[in-house]
């Protein structure tokens, strides 16, 4: 079984410039390091039943996928370009197009228009099975589009957010900020908090208005610290936490914080060392740490409630919170539900052998998961 590792830095151009863009470390074992053995795995005993209903295919999943979730369907993609629409009862497809164009993010959905963009830097949405308009930015792009409002935001490698016209793919406005000279090639961090558009600019959460691009407030959970541009290096990755007004997110390899985003006003920020997003509900916030040690740490302050290594060195997706459990894939190509109290095993479902794409999401009561192989997998409650 292959783990993730150090991948060749590339290069991409923005206006004559180069950026750097340095891979995602999961499990992070360093270049050349002897990578320790995934924990084994232990028997389980089914504390909350759940049964494979459905299963579905795309094509490879071969850049950093959001599984979009508007009612009960789901948006998915893969790298050859198809990008589907499927009912999450059921495993059908609503519509599917071959764009036949390697895609580098998606899929993000409003339910009506979904948007990816693709490695030749164009932005692509669509809607009931056809492509509306195609739109040109300036830089790669690893964080699916958002979509919401009427328009469709991208948060480009070079940390520019460009907002486009959902319908006709004009494009509204760009914020452009001063870029460091590495940005990581991972989902980044992207919603909406009432009429504020909230963004993850390096170790910064930022509101911009979305109208015109302008930016309300920063607060920032984390700063570049070390000697050199890779130990400096400082991005929010998805998923986050929303509950209210209140965003918590991971600093790669640094920290998670906790941010008011209708004020813009920095709650608390914790060191943690994890690769991943993280999720919550009202009194807990989940996620992992590098070497696959699963943490909950208290939402109010970011102290610690509990931790497991059950599932240490299996390259970890980022966690769903689903009632009583934390979901959580891995590199094998299950799916683990550990308890929200305490971090035991309550199940682990298997999909098709290959890792774990992208974090689980819940439509509905169906749980899906998308391998990296293209399997998609509907999971309900028996």
């Amino acid at each position: 079984m292959k783990y993730p590792s150090f991948k060749p830095l590339a290069q991409v151009k923005r206006a004559g410039v180069a950026i750097v863009l340095i891979a995602t470390l999961s499990g992070c074992f360093g270049g050349g390091a002897t990578r320790p053995q995934p924990a084994e795995l232990q028997a389980v005993t089914a504390l909350v039943s759940a049964r494979q209903s459905w299963s579905a295919r795309v094509g490879e999943v071969n850049f950093p996928l959001q599984v979009s979730v508007s009612g009960n369907s789901v948006a998915v993609a893969s790298g050859d370009g198809t990008v589907a629409l499927l009912d999450a009862q059921t495993g059908r497809d609503v519509w599917r197009v071959a764009l036949n164009t390697p895609v580098a993010a998606g899929v993000g959905s409003d339910g009506k228009v979904a948007a990816i963009v693709t490695k030749a830097n164009e932005v692509v949405a669509l809607q009931d099975g056809r492509e509306l308009w195609r739109q040109k930015v300036n830089a790669q792009t690893f964080t699916a589009p958002f979509v919401a409002g009427g328009r469709v935001f991208v948060l480009a490698g070079d940390r520019s957010v460009n907002a486009f016209d959902g319908q006709t793919g004009r494009k509204l406005w760009v914020q452009q900020r001063p870029s460091e000279p590495l940005v990581l090639r991972q989902s980044g961090v992207m919603l909406a908090v009432g009429d504020t558009l909230v963004v993850g600019l390096a170790g910064r959460l930022a509101g911009l208005d979305p109208s015109t691009g302008s930016i309300r407030w920063e607060a920032p959970l984390a700063s570049p610290r070390g000697v050199n541009d890779i130990e400096r290096l400082v991005d929010l990755v998805g998923r986050v936490s929303r509950q209210g007004d209140v965003v918590c997110a991971r600093a790669f390899q640094a920290s998670i914080g906790c941010v008011n985003a209708a004020r813009g006003s920095l709650l608390w920020t914790k060191p943690a060392n994890g690769v991943q997003g993280i999720d919550g509900d009202d009194n807990l916030l989940l996620g992992s740490e590098a070497d696959g040690t699963v943490l909950a740490w208290r939402r109010s302050d970011g102290e610690r409630v509990w931790t497991t290594d059950r599932l240490r060195y299996r390259s970890l997706t980022a966690p769903l919170v689903a009632g009583r459990s934390v979901v959580i894939g891995d590199f094998a190509g299950f799916v683990h539900l550990l308890s929200r109290d305490d971090g035991s095993l309550l199940n682990r479902l298997p999909t098709d052998g290959s890792a774990i794409a992208a974090a689980p999401v819940l439509a509905g009561n169906t749980l899906v998961a998308v391998t990296h192989n293209g399997g998609i997998f509907g999971f309900k409650p028996e």
